[in-house]
């Protein structure tokens, strides 16, 4: 199955860099502290800035406070922080001005870990910094889409996260979504329109349309 897009915004963590055990080893630490059930805190926070979780599960702490200790861990636990399968090669083949990076960390956190993967500098950065909403809503993905100067819907997204699905549909944007941490069962729940292994599974094929991305999947599995 091949798809087009002007514009490619990438989520970061799950989907560009595997990220996940250093984020369960913060969460886990978080939540044997405060006496929450770690597996449960993981998940709620997948996807989400850290704020967004904090301030749900302590509404009446000083979750500022709690956020920039989260922030700190987070920054310094980057054991095991890699690039996953197929990025390089795909980021790579890409023009520069063509894709972004649509995270919901922190621009300090964000910068760490595309550092330490060895991933491309992205030209543009969109991080929870820079929108007053946050995934499921779409504000990050119609701000990445607005930095390349095109709209939500000339871009294909690509997340691994139902949150950031939901962000990119909701932008009016294509979603391919990666099953490198959810079931797919909820990635199409979540509203993905393809969903392929990793990376790996993307190939960017020459286009006589010089405007236009195209993009080969393997192994992909349609869900709308």
């Amino acid at each position: 199955m091949n798809i087009q897009s002007l514009g490619v915004l990438f989520d970061l963590d799950g989907v560009l860099v595997d990220s996940t055990p250093a984020v369960a080893r913060c969460w886990s630490r978080w939540s044997q502290l405060h006496g929450f059930n770690s597996e449960d805190v993981v998940r709620r926070a997948h996807g989400r800035p850290s704020m967004v979780t904090l301030r749900e599960l302590l509404p009446d702490a000083d979750y500022e406070a709690e956020n920039r200790q989260m922030e700190r861990w987070e920054i310094e636990d980057t054991d095991g922080v890699v690039p996953l399968p197929g990025v390089l090669r795909l980021l790579q083949s890409i023009p520069a001005d063509r894709w972004a990076i649509v995270t919901s960390c922190t621009r300090p956190l964000a910068e760490v870990r595309i550092r330490v993967a060895g991933l491309p500098w992205p030209r543009q950065l969109v991080t929870s910094a820079d929108v007053q909403r946050f995934k499921p809503d779409p504000d990050p993905y119609v701000k990445g889409a607005e930095l390349l100067k095109f709209a939500p819907t000339d871009c294909l997204v690509v997340e691994d996260a139902p949150a950031g699905i939901r962000a990119g549909r909701s932008s009016g944007a294509s979603v391919l979504a990666v099953r490198t941490t959810e079931a797919d069962s909820l990635l199409a729940a979540a509203g993905a329109n393809w969903i392929v292994n990793d990376l790996a599974s993307v190939h960017l094929l020459p286009l006589a349309d010089a405007d236009h991305l195209a993009f080969s999947l393997a192994t992909e599995s349609p869900t709308l």
